[in-house]
């Protein structure tokens, strides 16, 4: 196994860092036919990575993926199952060269691309930044008909497609990415306490969930979505509804660069069954927003949430509107006149040519994210009460992963339970 490991290893690195194969004496006993990419060294992708059906790829604490041929953008094809098992001080990293950087969208890498029978995906304390690739007749998802099935099409940070199959993406971090953030037609997942910090080029989600899907998604902060922080759908189905408990998420600035009506915080559409509650949209282009052709399924459940606008058009945007798709809900809280109800961020101080229907990155579109920035609720905030904590969730009682035994110190995951507070930090 050791040779199989390494061998696997050295064929995605270059020859300067062949020296850092070496698999630590935790990895020999390692179950079955286990792929690792060990703590603390960096692996350089100059060509896609197959995890082909019955292999387990292992990212250890620590360690750095870099996709480094901008002629064949790698993609990492996940047929079998990967765990990435990063640390709040040791985070396991996907990115590009130093040279890729300079623009926020270089597509230089595609991303984590699931099978359909892909058993079980987990990240933990994970960035993955700067993907986004579009697909040619020589990338790997392509070739595997994953995702999509034409050439030119530009493929998520991160796609999940198993109906039977689990995922976790957990303390992770998704930033610049020129597509949706996570693109999930299947499974049973937990999406908690994450970043997903500017994506989309011209398009694109945060968080884009189809049909088959069984999901807890809650205490995640959404920054600068092209499009919306949730496309929440039901299309594709063919067995299974799609039932999502979305909760205590905070979305802010997100819409403003897509110029169509899609362009929002929340959208729902096509029978998707979604509960949403506890979150807070802050400076969006649109309130939470329906497809007035192909409604959501009526159990959907849209209320309390807390709507913040400091601006006439914001405040505008998000009222009932029949025509626009603009839905509220009985017991939301939200501002009637610009700043009004302010949920005061512990530290984050609003642009001054804030423009949510710029349509495009001209003068007024969202400024940068601030690592300094900060979005707990100050004392005396309006948004510190009034959530609905009664609901529950899919995964109070845990998912359990049953590829971590062996591999890891915890194979079974708990949903976080729902906050009185609105947004995904309450105060400090």
């Amino acid at each position: 196994m050791f040779f199989a490991a390494t061998t696997i290893l050295t064929t995605a690195c270059s020859e300067e860092e062949k020296s850092n194969d070496g698999i630590d004496s935790g990895s020999n006993s390692l179950p079955g036919n286990v792929i690792v990419w060990p703590k603390d060294t960096t692996v350089t992708l100059t060509d896609h990575f197959l995890v082909d059906e019955g292999q387990v790829l292992v990212v250890e604490e620590g360690a750095t993926v870099i996709a480094a041929n901008t002629e064949v953008k790698p993609e990492i094809v996940v047929l079998g199952s990967m765990y990435c098992l990063g640390t709040e001080e040791n985070p396991v990293t996907f990115t590009v060269e130093a040279s890729s950087k300079g623009n926020r969208f270089s597509r230089n890498w595609g991303g984590i691309i699931c099978g359909y029978d892909c058993p079980e995906l987990v990240l933990l304390h994970t960035v993955i930044e700067y993907g986004g690739a579009l697909t040619t007749e020589n990338s790997l998802s392509f070739r595997n008909q994953l995702f999509k099935t034409e050439t030119g099409e530009g493929v998520p940070a991160v796609h999940f497609c198993n109906p039977d199959g689990k995922m976790l993406i957990q303390n992770c971090v998704f930033r610049n990415n020129a597509e949706d953030q996570i693109y999930i037609t299947g499974g049973e997942s937990i999406v908690s306490n994450n970043y997903f910090i500017c994506n989309g080029e011209e398009g694109g989600e945060a968080i884009n969930y189809k049909s088959e899907c069984k999901a807890d998604i809650a205490y995640n902060l959404i920054y600068d979505a092209n499009t919306n922080g949730f496309k929440l759908s039901n299309s594709g189905f063919t067995n299974v509804q799609s039932h999502l408990y979305c909760y205590n998420n905070t979305i802010v600035n997100s819409g403003w660069r897509r110029p169509k009506k899609k362009g929002g915080s929340i959208w729902l559409e096509e029978g998707i069954y979604a509960e949403m509650y506890n979150n807070m949209i802050y400076d969006c282009r649109w309130g939470l927003k329906h497809d007035t052709e192909a409604f959501e399924d009526e159990k959907c459940v849209i209320t309390p949430n807390y709507y913040f606008a400091s601006t006439a058009d914001g405040v505008a945007q998000m009222q009932p509107d029949e025509s626009e798709g603009i839905l509220n809900g009985a017991n939301d809280i939200m501002s009637a006149t610009p700043g009004d109800k302010d949920p005061l961020f512990v530290n984050f101080t609003r642009q001054s040519n804030i423009n949510i229907n710029v349509g495009g990155n001209e003068e007024g579109a969202p400024q940068e994210w601030n690592d300094a920035w900060d979005f707990h609720l100050a004392a005396g905030s309006p948004a510190l009460t009034g959530g609905n904590t009664s609901f529950t969730r899919h995964f109070a009682g845990g998912l359990t992963f049953e590829g971590l035994n062996g591999i890891y110190s915890q194979t079974t995951f708990t949903s976080p339970a729902p906050s009185a507070f609105f947004g995904a930090f309450g105060s400090k």
